[in-house]
């Protein structure tokens, strides 16, 4: 049960909908980082996106994350699910695995990023450009896990929900969200 008095609507969409001053920043922020063009993919950003909420156990965060990178990703649920489940033999690119592992890092702490890591993502073919949008995505994903779960929003009840929500934010993005009026 959540800590405030929410709209009916699960996860961090109830907080949007209670307060869309402060929705705005946050919705225009992950359409920069999850779909603006970028040289990693819509879908491997997003998958950084539920690898963090799952490693901050964030339920909302990870299965929406998880279903928005699946859809876009060759390897669909069972590569999410892989990455989620067990990094280091998930069939990924080595530059996508050694930015996962930066993403880690930052999840337990920014100053956990290691220069080894950030060698080892320069060696793999990573971009200044990818490297700051993983830490940033990271630390993004730190913050709303933490907004959703510290208002203790309600998940939806399965993956079926997620799934669903997918074609509509590939085909439109976060700016579609709806947002609250409330001040």
């Amino acid at each position: 049960m959540p800590h405030i008095d929410l709209p009916e609507a699960p996860g961090i969409r109830a907080l949007f909908q209670f307060r869309g001053e402060t929705a705005k920043p946050l919705v225009e922020l992950a359409e920069v980082l999850l779909r603006a063009p970028s040289s990693l993919s819509r879908g491997e950003r997003e998958l950084i996106a539920a690898y963090v909420s799952s490693r901050n156990q964030c339920r909302y965060c990870t299965g929406s994350h998880s279903a928005y990178a699946a859809a876009q990703l060759l390897g669909g649920a069972a590569l999410v699910t892989a990455v989620k489940t067990d990094l280091a033999t998930a069939e990924v690119s080595p530059k996508l695995r050694a930015l996962l592992t930066i993403a880690g890092q930052v999840q337990t702490s920014g100053r956990a990023v290691t220069p080894e890591a950030i060698a080892a993502a320069k060696h793999a073919g990573a971009t200044d450009i990818e490297l700051h949008d993983t830490i940033l995505i990271a630390a993004a994903f730190c913050m709303y896990n933490r907004y959703v779960d510290g208002l203790a929003t309600v998940p939806l009840a399965d993956d079926a929900g997620y799934t669903a929500m997918a074609p509509r934010i590939l085909e439109h993005g976060y700016v579609g969200i709806p947002l609250g009026t409330r001040p």
